[in-house]
């Protein structure tokens, strides 16, 4: 089976504002895990190497009335899925724990550390259970592209590093901060956690551009995290997010084939219920995320 990418953007509102998107439109999509953060904007990107459909989602809603506890990260991916994205880029916010990864820098990360703890983190559960692998979390192959678009961009950026997910909205307390610096974490965000895992379940290559706004609460010689500072960095992180976005859809562009990182075929061999003991109402709950295992979609 072959299918054209289609780019699915989660993030703030200034991301999905990109000069030379066409035939936009707003428009809700329905998931049977509950209500999606906001309506997806359809865009189309024309580049050198053919139009490139991009499907944005504002994660926390426009005019930011989420936290991050309060996403429905199943019904977001979900939605998704459902919109025909095959891969997503995530971009979000971070504290950084490096004094090379100061405000400004963008970090593609490719590990995480779910701290989590008040949120539904699977589509599977009962009567239908499924082990997806988290070994290597982000798609190497959309990470590439990541790399290669932010060439493009005037920004400093790292590729490679350990993302803690911590639940909030709260920051971290120092103890709290010096012990994930202790664990060898790069940055610390709210919203990347279960994100990634549901990326997976759903068999969506997923990549993270986390965009460095403050030193968290450890640095003496900078301020502590403050939703005044924070804001002020992501006004022109967003500009570079944008452009980021606008450097990397023409490398995504014409690709007609799965995955060569594998992530198209997560569920290959995830499954564990046997055949007679799935309930078929979960079956038909994950038609958009499973239906390619389970029977119910191509």
């Amino acid at each position: 089976m072959t299918t054209p990418s289609v780019v699915g953007i989660i993030g703030g509102s200034g991301i999905y504002e990109i000069d030379g998107l066409s035939d936009v439109r707003w428009e809700a999509v329905a998931s049977p895990f509950g209500q999606p953060s906001d309506d997806l904007m359809f865009g189309k990107l024309s580049t050198d190497q053919g139009d490139q459909q991009l499907v944005f989602l504002p994660r926390h809603g426009r005019g930011h009335p989420l936290s991050p506890s309060d996403i429905n990260f199943r019904a977001n991916i979900d939605a998704m899925k459902r919109a025909g994205v095959t891969e997503i880029i995530s971009v979000s916010a971070c504290g950084s724990f490096k004094d090379e990864m100061s405000p400004g820098t963008f970090v593609l990360v490719d590990q995480f550390i779910d701290r989590t703890f008040a949120r539904e983190k699977s589509f599977f559960g009962a009567g239908l259970a499924a082990h997806v692998s988290m070994a290597h979390p982000t798609c190497s192959r959309l990470m590439d592209a990541l790399e290669a678009g932010a060439q493009g961009v005037d920004v400093p950026g790292h590729r490679g590093g350990t993302s803690l997910a911590m639940e909030g909205p709260q920051f971290s307390s120092m103890a709290e901060s010096e012990l994930s610096r202790s664990w060898g974490c790069h940055v610390i965000g709210m919203t990347n956690m279960p994100e990634a895992k549901l990326a997976r379940e759903a068999e969506l290559c997923y990549a993270t551009v986390a965009m460095v706004t403050d030193y968290d609460c450890w640095h003496e010689d900078h301020e502590n995290a403050s939703v005044e500072n924070i804001i002020k960095v992501l006004m022109s992180n967003a500009e570079h997010g944008r452009a980021l976005v606008r450097e990397t859809a023409p490398l995504l562009a014409g690709r007609t084939d799965m995955c060569s990182a594998g992530c198209h075929h997560a569920l290959d061999h995830a499954i564990i219920t046997a055949h007679d003991a799935r309930d078929p109402a979960m079956i038909e709950k994950l038609d958009a995320v499973a239906g390619r295992v389970l029977g119910g979609a191509s």
